[in-house]
């Protein structure tokens, strides 16, 4: 946790910038590399009834940071996605409540 999920950029690009990316991200939530998943699905958009390019968006599933690091995050994932070549990219941030959020049947509410 946090989880970012991509989609509309190859797999192939998201694994060249993952290990910067995360390290920076990592650095800006106070926690470990080892916190973060990044899944990249592959999906086919239509409009149109044709085919066409899946735009890039990247939904952000995590505990609330607050908004300073949420700028923050966006503002690295973009750079690091600018740089690879992504000329546009949406962010969308959805926030998982601790009492809501389980590990192997635990609650991470601090109680």
């Amino acid at each position: 946790m946090p989880q970012l999920t991509v989609r509309g950029i190859p797999s192939s690009l998201m694994a060249a910038i993952s290990l910067p990316l995360v390290e920076e991200l990592a650095i800006l939530c106070e926690c470990g590399t080892d916190n973060f998943t990044v899944d990249c699905i592959e999906t086919a958009s239509v409009m149109g009834g044709k085919r066409v390019d899946t735009f890039p968006f990247i939904e952000v599933a995590w505990f609330d940071r607050g908004r300073d690091v949420r700028d923050r995050f966006a503002e690295a994932i973009s750079r690091h996605a600018r740089l690879a070549g992504v000329a546009e990219l949406e962010i969308a941030f959805k926030v998982y409540q601790p009492d809501a959020y389980y590990i192997n049947g635990k609650s991470c509410s601090v109680d």
